[in-house]
């Protein structure tokens, strides 16, 4: 289960962009899963489909409102669900090509990651990548720590340095026993990454809190 921030700043202000960072935790069948996509079972095997499968969706109290229906990887949610597994991702992968994954093992807890962006993302502006983003040298302060994913990077004469042009940069992963603890630990690898001009969404899974008290409240995060 994975809660997207698509809005640029803090506080879901500004303009929506492809996303800002995510919060997650692995969960058994439940009543979300049950109303939604296990009502597709049938099909999807009639289908012989084997991959991944992504149900974006608004839920209240009076109801689940499918909105997205996703049947790829997304980024930057592969690289955070990736440090949630302990079964080895290439492990997983394999079994969803060929149709052979039964189950495969999570860690425990909660995830959090942390997209670091550059000018001028969201927006398309190729002159403004151009002087003031491209290029730009990645220093990390303490060597390169795990949990740090590359998006549009290169490295080049030993240096890390900024590509592409979207302006998205890194995301940054953190785990933890509660989603606290694992925005706090997304945080503080934060602060061992220098990018001129980098910039980053501040509260990613602050909302938890509040969110699993209705969740829980409405009965979603239950078997049923």
């Amino acid at each position: 289960i994975n809660f997207e921030h698509k809005k640029l700043f803090p506080g879901n202000l500004g303009p929506s962009t492809g996303e800002m960072g995510t919060s997650m935790f692995w969960s058994g069948p439940n009543k979300l899963f049950n109303q939604t996509l296990k009502k597709m079972e049938r099909i999807l095997a009639r289908e012989r489909y084997t991959g991944y499968v992504d149900l974006n969706c608004i839920v209240n109290a009076n109801g689940i409102y499918p909105l997205e229906f996703t049947s790829r990887f997304g980024y930057p949610t592969i690289f955070i669900q990736q440090e949630g597994m302990i079964t080895p991702i290439g492990e997983v992968l394999a079994g969803l090509a060929e149709g052979t994954l039964d189950k495969f093992k999570g860690k425990s807890g909660f995830q959090v990651g942390v997209r670091v962006i550059v000018p001028p993302y969201p927006f398309d502006d190729e002159k403004t990548f151009e002087e003031i983003s491209r290029n730009a040298v990645i220093v990390f302060k303490k060597g390169t720590p795990e949990e740090v994913h590359i998006e549009d990077v290169k490295r080049q004469n030993g240096e890390w340095l900024v590509a592409g042009s979207s302006g998205v940069v890194l995301t940054v992963v953190g785990l933890g026993p509660t989603m606290r603890q694992a925005k706090t630990a997304a945080y503080a690898r934060l602060k061992n990454i220098l990018i001129p001009n980098m910039y980053y969404r501040d509260d990613i899974g602050d909302r938890w809190a509040e969110d699993s008290d209705r969740l829980h409240n409405w009965g979603y995060l239950r078997e049923a």
